[in-house]
């Protein structure tokens, strides 16, 4: 079984948590609290206009406006499961394709050389791509619904339009960086399936020996995969907010 040193758990997000595991970076738990780290990410105009949307006067609703909840919670559920089965659809089609020119080599073929973590990164770019866009369209649609329930609500739903424009590039920059971060991973993966290689007895089987140089690469793609389904729990945070919103109003 292919393994890398581990870092010890502290408390956070299941992101935070994994990718402190999974890479060679020091994390440190932050002292700051929650609204202390927002007086660094948000800007002057922003604080003006988020002042300006919890103290103004709330946004007129529309009479008699009010909708069932059924159909945003269902279009929630349906973009979250679609998400999470283009992540786990995507790395099980990769592993099939990976797996299927592995029969074609010499018996006893590194694999390894024929892998590039760059097939990686671009996979996982496009996957965070679309839940931004996807998640996107969710939070929209349910800041629309909440705008024709109460003024509270309606305040909400601009605060949280405010919210999103204000801090969505900085959520973009640092979710970016997470396939940088795997790279280490990666990296590590493969130089210990390729030591694992070298010590296999020199009598095994052709197949057999290249099931063992896959076997670091099945682990990877397990962790990457972790590590998107737990991305699409952090970015989904505030649909989930919103729709917790809209079932109280």
């Amino acid at each position: 079984m292919v393994q890398v040193p581990q870092r010890t758990a502290f408390s956070g997000p299941s992101l935070v948590r994994l990718l402190a595991r999974l890479t060679d970076v020091d994390v440190a738990e932050s002292r700051q609290s929650l609204s202390d780290r927002l007086t660094h990410w948000l800007g002057w105009a922003d604080a003006i206009t988020l002042s300006a949307a919890l103290n103004g006067t709330p946004p007129a609703v529309p009479p008699g406006a009010r909708v069932n909840n059924q159909a945003e919670e269902s279009e929630c559920a349906r973009v979250r499961a679609a998400l999470a089965n283009a992540i786990v659809g995507t790395n099980a089609s990769a592993a099939s394709r990976r797996r299927g020119p592995a029969h074609a080599l010499a018996p006893g073929a590194a694999m390894t050389q024929t892998v590039d973590y760059a097939v990686f990164r671009q996979r996982h770019l496009s996957l965070q791509q679309a839940m931004e866009a996807d998640i996107g369209k969710l939070r929209g649609r349910l800041r629309a619904m909440l705008a024709t329930r109460t003024p509270d609500m309606a305040r909400l739903a601009v605060v949280d339009a405010v919210m999103e424009r204000a801090l969505s590039p900085r959520e973009r920059s640092l979710l970016a960086a997470v396939p940088g971060l795997l790279a280490g991973h990666f990296k590590r993966l493969r130089e210990a399936g390729q030591q694992t290689q070298v010590q296999a007895p020199t009598q095994a089987s052709g197949d057999a020996t290249a099931h063992t140089s896959d076997l670091w690469l099945d682990v990877f793609r397990k962790d990457m995969q972790s590590v998107l389904l737990a991305e699409l729990e952090v970015r989904f945070q505030p649909v989930e907010g919103l729709l917790a919103a809209l079932r109280s109003s």
